[in-house]
């Protein structure tokens, strides 16, 4: 076990998280910048158009935002419209199937969890390496009795 990452560690999707904010602000001043030069628009049309880059800037941020953070008592599942957490004995294993977007995480109340902070879009090996350093993660955290931690 000795090639388990030091908790906390957080798994995110690097390039992606790159793009989608990259992509953000240039369309917010692409927008806006149009909005400031065309002359024939009146003041509330020019505060419209740089509202909707404003829009779109948020939600390619919320895109941007996803992520799983392991520590040592459990997950956190952050994904576009919400926030979860998991303790390491909910989790009983973690998929990353060929053509899944992102991770799926099986609980132990019979449902799954889509974890999109590992997803293969941009960079499928990094992808296929963070599901697998997690699966680790569960495997070595749900075997071990939480008792032993203390002394």
């Amino acid at each position: 076990m000795s090639d388990l990452p030091t908790l906390p560690v957080t798994f995110r999707p690097g390039r992606t998280r790159a793009v989608l904010l990259t992509a953000g602000v240039a369309i917010f001043v692409v927008i806006s910048a149009v909005a400031l030069l065309l002359e024939q628009l009146g003041p509330g049309e020019r505060l419209s158009f740089i509202v909707t880059g404003g829009l779109i800037f948020w939600v390619l941020a919320r895109l941007a935002r996803v992520r799983v953070v392991a520590d040592d008592s459990g997950v956190t599942v952050v994904n576009i419209a919400g926030k979860r957490r998991l303790d390491w004995a909910e989790i009983l294993r973690v998929n990353l199937r060929p053509g899944d977007p992102w991770v799926f995480l099986d609980l132990s109340d019979g449902t799954s969890q889509p974890a999109l902070g590992i997803q293969p879009g941009i960079a499928k090996e990094r992808a296929i390496a963070d599901a697998r350093t997690l699966r680790t993660l569960v495997e070595a955290r749900s075997l071990r009795d939480p008792e032993q931690d203390q002394g």
